[in-house]
């Protein structure tokens, strides 16, 4: 069986929704991705931004995995750079391509000169792919609160 990979489209709301439950299994947080799902004219607008990518990845009927990305755009050149946020493989098909197959789709539809993500210590897998990949930097994460005063 092979994998069939696309970019969704404002018409995609179930299967944004069913990736919104394998990301909710995948990274063992069902709350943040499942306890207020965003309505149905939210999901349209963000489906139809051109620089969100949210990318489905099937294995014969099922929905195996998935991505969301980010374009970027720069004001130092007329280039993009694309923040690849959330990919997640469902269990059942793990070690089949899929990851791989995603991210090569997302060459083919973002228009960036790069696409970069971050990755947890200790995810093994996650690591080796990216680093199959590309290049790895070492850089600090830092999560800055936007409701709390300066």
């Amino acid at each position: 069986m092979s994998i069939a990979v696309r970019r969704l489209a404002p018409g995609d709301i179930t299967l944004i929704r069913d990736l919104n439950r394998l990301f909710g299994r995948a990274f063992e947080d069902t709350d943040s991705y499942g306890a207020a799902p965003p309505g149905d004219a939210y999901l349209t607008d963000l489906l139809a931004k051109e620089h969100v990518f949210v990318i489905v990845a099937f294995y014969g009927e099922d929905v195996a995995g998935g991505l969301v990305a980010y374009g970027l755009d720069k004001i130092e050149q007329a280039r993009r750079e694309v923040y690849l946020y959330d990919l997640a493989v469902d269990a059942p098909h793990r070690r089949k391509g899929v990851a791989t197959a995603l991210i090569a789709h997302l060459r083919t539809v973002c228009g960036g000169t790069v696409i970069f993500v971050q990755a947890d210590p200790g995810d093994e897998a996650a690591l080796a792919l990216y680093a199959g990949l590309g290049e790895r930097e070492d850089v600090h994460h830092f999560d800055i609160p936007v409701s709390v005063e300066v």
